[in-house]
């Protein structure tokens, strides 16, 4: 589209309209101002205001009835026939989220339903857009992991624009504290962390450092079951020791400052990392300093990743049934949509993930 359309006085009024009608702000039924009202608000003729008003017909927004005005179409029975499910991912190529979209699509493909596959880089700014998509398009539901989802979203009026609409969605991995109603199929992040710690404590390791993702509930909710299981096992709690990164900074933050914790006069024997991406940077790391695991340090990792399984000392992790996951959110989304939204009654699922002890843990031999 030219940048000399989207400056046209006719298009704005179309994009107006629009948005009102998407943020549920002119509702299904409802009479949108006359063509004199809408000239006047916006400085424009009578005649741009039709052409914006005849777009909106063609798209399928609006309909006009002679004699009587212009009304807000409702879109409802051509969405609740299309058969089409969106999703969307924070990321689609990360060792993760393919076979939990495998998991989706089994269930829905059996059902006679197909996806439509959007992913937001975990980037809000990007999750504003998938989900704008998603309401212009004919969806019956949506499987959505939220973005950032520690954080305060900008995007709770889109959330809200889905329930004015009647559109019923699933959150998966996580969810929106502000929205935590909402139905929802999770890990028991904390329960596995928490497994991690304690398993490390009983090998006698006392100073177990802990790596952690802020910009998400699941990094929050493994950072509770870290110290959960510190005080349960009688040892200190350090902030210190504990490291927070970001997703910008996921590439250099938890190594640059694990690095400085991995020294004779900080004593660090283990470190429990927010999952198996973030431990196989921590083994090269201690590898490169010169250091073994788990003879001088001992790892654990989360999600049992074949990051796990490569690694040249397979990592002690935590299970992430991804498929499971996703065959569940699926399930949830096809019981809303056969009780018309009130599968929200029952909203909290919660799979407990299991300790995979491998090798890059060792009883800890103290002098």
């Amino acid at each position: 589209m030219t940048n000399e359309r989207k400056e046209a006085k006719y298009y704005k009024l179309k994009e107006y309209l629009k948005e009102e009608i998407l943020m549920g702000r002119i509702k299904p039924g409802e009479q949108i101002p006359s063509e004199s009202t809408l000239a006047e608000m916006f400085s424009i003729s009578r005649h741009t205001v039709r052409k914006a008003i005849s777009m909106l017909i063609n798209e399928g927004y609006l309909q006009s009835e002679h004699g009587r005005g212009t009304y807000c179409l409702d879109r409802s029975k051509k969405r609740s026939d299309s058969r089409i499910i969106g999703v969307v991912t924070t990321y689609i190529s990360e060792y993760i989220f393919p076979k939990v979209i495998q998991g989706i699509d089994s269930v829905l493909s059996k059902n006679g339903y197909s996806i439509i596959l959007k992913n937001t880089n975990n980037d809000t700014v990007k999750e504003r857009s998938c989900l704008e998509d998603m309401l212009e398009r004919n969806v019956e539901g949506l499987i959505i992991e939220p973005t950032k989802s520690a954080l305060f979203s900008p995007n709770l009026e889109l959330y809200n624009a889905l329930d004015k609409h009647n559109i019923p969605y699933v959150f998966i991995h996580g969810y929106y504290q502000k929205l935590e109603d909402k139905p929802r199929v999770i890990l028991d992040d904390a329960a596995g962390m928490y497994a991690a710690v304690r398993y490390l404590a009983e090998l006698g390791h006392k100073n177990i450092a802990g790596i952690f993702k802020a910009d998400d509930i699941q990094g929050l909710n493994r950072h509770k079951g870290y110290a959960r299981a510190l005080a349960d096992s009688g040892l200190r709690y350090n902030p210190d020791w504990v490291v927070w990164f970001h997703t910008e900074d996921k590439e250099i933050k938890p190594v640059n400052e694990i690095k400085a914790l991995i020294r004779p006069d900080f004593g660090i024997d283990a470190v429990a990392c927010y999952n198996d991406e973030i431990a196989f940077m921590v083994f090269q790391l201690v590898e490169g300093m010169g250091l073994k695991v788990p003879d001088d340090i001992s790892i654990t990792g989360f999600d049992d990743s074949y990051l796990s399984a490569n690694c040249p000392v397979k990592l002690t992790t935590v299970t992430h049934p991804k498929e499971k996951l996703g065959e569940m959110a699926a399930e949830l989304l096809l019981q809303m949509l056969k009780n018309n939204g009130q599968g929200e009654l029952s909203t909290r699922n919660e799979i407990m993930p299991e300790l995979v002890i491998k090798e890059s843990c060792k009883k800890k031999i103290n002098n």
